[in-house]
């Protein structure tokens, strides 16, 4: 069962999401998707995988100098 993570973040342009691409890919790796909402005024992170770890996406984000904090 796949389980969706919503995500605020302070990714603004396309290509921020471009270099974040390689780093999500390989924290999703064949486990799910992602796509960011960049016209929202969230700038949503959506992920849906079979293994959450919302942390580990917090971190990745954070570590690359981005704002991502979980939406419940």
């Amino acid at each position: 069962m796949k389980t969706v993570l919503v995500f605020k973040t302070s990714v603004r342009k396309r290509g921020k999401v471009n270099y974040l691409a390689p780093y999500l890919n390989e924290l999703i790796n064949d486990h799910g998707r992602w796509n960011f909402d960049l016209e929202d005024c969230d700038n949503i992170l959506r992920i849906e995988t079979q293994k959450p770890n919302p942390s580990a996406v917090s971190t990745l984000l954070t570590q690359r100098g981005f704002f991502c904090e979980e939406l419940h």
